[in-house]
């Protein structure tokens, strides 16, 4: 949620509750304007593997996926989300689904967990994009 909002607004707001949330955001991306909808779902929810989150995977054209640097758990879950998403949409016959892993939390070098050459890794056997960001920076 710290990124989406840090994305959307510009701003940092450190603590979240655990609730989903749809938002829409425009932006000029090469002189073109571009309409977001963002379905921010938090890491508890995203742990299910029902109806609600095929229904997700279904929405969505795009997926980021993001873990926190400082938290093994939330990193160790990427290969099956990114296995469950491709499969879901494969099986609608869709080309390649864009998908970025984003590792949050780089200012928080010191409590680090999971380098970045382990991000950079998953991200190139899965064949998705990946990032390293601080949502406080």
């Amino acid at each position: 949620a710290a990124l989406t909002v840090r994305f959307l607004t510009r701003r940092f707001i450190g603590e979240y509750g655990d609730m989903e949330f749809i938002y829409s955001h425009n932006l000029t991306v090469d002189g073109r304007e571009i309409l977001f909808h963002i379905w921010d779902v938090p890491n508890s929810q995203q742990a299910e593997e029902g109806s609600s989150e095929e229904k997700r995977i279904q929405w969505a054209d795009s997926f980021v996926l993001v873990y926190s640097i400082c938290d093994r758990a939330s990193f160790n879950i990427l290969p099956l989300k990114i296995q469950f998403i491709k499969a879901a949409k494969e099986a609608q016959n869709q080309e390649k689904v864009p998908i970025v892993i984003v590792g949050n939390k780089r200012d928080l070098h010191h409590q680090r967990v999971v380098s970045s050459e382990e991000g950079r890794l998953l991200a190139l056997s899965l064949d998705c994009g990946f990032y390293e960001v601080s949502a406080a920076e």
